[in-house]
């Protein structure tokens, strides 16, 4: 251990957080900054630098190959649960039921409950496999409704737990991870939902095609149940996988417990990370955002970038408006999926790359914008296909940059953070409410009110984004002077010091 008056060393750790400080002073505005007098905690302080580097490596390592297979496979399944009734509905679903109307666009008034469920509990060891567990048996049941009453029941009850899901899930990445490599994290694990998409339509056109009448359920049954119940046994599984907080996840060592915290702590500029639910109570989170402006900026920003979303369950009608015939139709829904998940992963590892959030944000809501204007415009077949193959790419990779860019706004305190990512997940998912009946049969093929809808909304997302940026901008320059001031009367050890906002 050096003395007080030998030059200390920074492990590399320590360097790539003091990196932050003179990135910050450079071209990118947003990193976090540790002052080199902040002390490793107690257990790592006798690590030389290679051991540091090495312990880091293998936490990160670690948690990776714990949290993120599992993770995306679980959303894999929560999308395939919640979109199988786009599949089921060119499968026979309206007819055998007898739905009339708009009965089936009242089947996706799914009014989501809101998230304060997820925040009261905050372990993802619990979380996750319990959302998975309910979410799956659900969907089975979806497959037993012979009524329109026993079908808008379970799909109710599927979107109350499934809501919880994906904040959840956020919430906990950023637990884990600092925010520099929270985005192409996040990236990776929302690109399950789209690999649903592209599973979803293969699945359908095997099931679809080779069960139906088998032991005398109609296909669109089959596809109900035999997701749901897949769902159910990797949630299962799931339980002895998943990481808690790292404060209290037991299979870590106590170095690499102390490790996880502090990497967090040095993210937060100083303030400690969450280490248990009643330490920060999440109503106090809540009351938080509902008075700072620019959380009700990121509101505006998730709900116009989330607003499209709806178009998951009619995509499967939307693409055989094509006039293709049914299994066509559904390997057709596959190939705009895999292109969503390949941008969404590039684009979330770009954007912490290079530690931008603006353009990440709006480039790909910009290309959803054109998607739905080409696809409003014209019936040709090839324009409008290659309109699908654009928007979705957006929808996606804008949604999930604008959740990735409330998660690193809202930083701190972890209570008001866990508490703006559920808010504003939950808020957004009112545009289901209307998006249900933007897509009736009698509006193919070009759909112009609900692409005119999905416009608007996507530029509402992409001025919003505009404002949080020039808004984050001066923040930056305020924080920047109150060092200055803070460093004038000697408040070297100020907390929060180096802290910048992601922009």
């Amino acid at each position: 251990m050096p003395t007080q008056t030998e030059e200390v060393k920074p492990s590399d750790l320590q360097k790539a957080a003091m990196d932050l400080a003179s990135d910050s002073k450079s071209s990118s505005e947003g990193q976090t900054t540790i002052w080199p007098e902040r002390e490793l905690p107690e257990l790592l302080r006798d690590l030389s630098e290679e051991e540091l580097k090495s312990l880091e490596k293998k936490l990160i390592k670690k948690v990776d190959l714990r949290m993120l297979p599992t993770m995306i496979l679980i959303y894999i399944m929560n999308y395939l649960d919640r979109n199988a009734i786009g599949s089921a509905r060119l499968g026979g679903l309206e007819k055998d039921l007898g739905l009339t109307g708009n009965e089936f666009q009242h089947r996706l008034l799914e009014i989501l409950h809101p998230d304060v469920g997820l925040c009261n509990h905050p372990s993802t060891e619990h979380h996750a496999d319990n959302h998975g567990n309910y979410q799956g048996i659900l969907c089975a049941c979806s497959g037993a409704t012979h009524s329109f009453g026993g079908l808008l029941a379970t799909r109710f009850f599927l979107g109350f737990v499934e809501a919880a899901f994906y904040p959840g899930c956020l919430a906990t990445l950023s637990s884990w991870y600092v925010r520099k490599e929270l985005g192409v994290r996040t990236g990776l694990f929302y690109s399950g939902s789209m690999l649903s998409g592209a599973f979803s339509g293969l699945i359908a056109a095997g099931i679809t095609n080779g069960m139906d009448g088998a032991r005398g359920l109609l296909a669109w049954r089959w596809l109900f149940i035999i997701e749901g119940s897949l769902t159910v046994a990797i949630a299962l599984g799931a339980f002895f996988v998943l990481p808690d907080f790292p404060a209290n996840t037991k299979w870590l060592t106590d170095q690499e417990r102390q490790l996880a915290m502090w990497r967090m702590e040095v993210d937060a500029a100083g303030e400690e990370d969450w280490t248990s639910s009643s330490s920060q109570p999440i109503f106090d989170g809540f009351k938080m955002i509902l008075v700072d402006p620019i959380n009700w900026i990121l509101v505006v920003l998730v709900y116009g970038a989330a607003s499209s979303i709806s178009i998951n369950s009619f995509f499967p009608t939307v693409v055989a408006s094509l006039g293709k015939d049914r299994i066509t139709t559904l390997l057709l829904t596959s190939p705009p999926y895999l292109l969503a998940c390949i941008v969404c992963a590039a684009v979330s590892w770009n954007a912490d790359r290079m530690n931008e959030r603006y353009w990440h944000t709006v480039a790909p809501l910009a290309c959803s914008l054109v998607g739905f204007i080409i696809s409003s415009a014209t019936t040709g077949i090839g324009p409008r296909y290659f309109g699908a193959m654009i928007m979705l790419p957006g929808i996606y990779t804008g949604f999930n940059m604008s959740m990735v860019w409330t998660a690193n706004t809202i930083y701190r305190p972890t209570a008001k953070r866990a508490a703006a990512v559920a808010f504003n997940n939950a808020f957004s998912t009112l545009s289901g409410i209307y998006g249900s009946y933007l897509y009736p049969n009698n509006a193919t093929p070009r759909f112009v009110l609900a692409f005119s809808v999905n416009a608007a909304m996507a530029l509402m997302a992409i001025v919003a984004a505009t404002v949080l940026h020039f808004v984050l901008k001066r923040e930056n320059k305020k924080l920047g002077m109150r060092e200055q001031e803070a460093e004038a009367v000697g408040q070297a050890q100020l907390i929060g010091k180096g802290f910048r906002y992601v922009i």
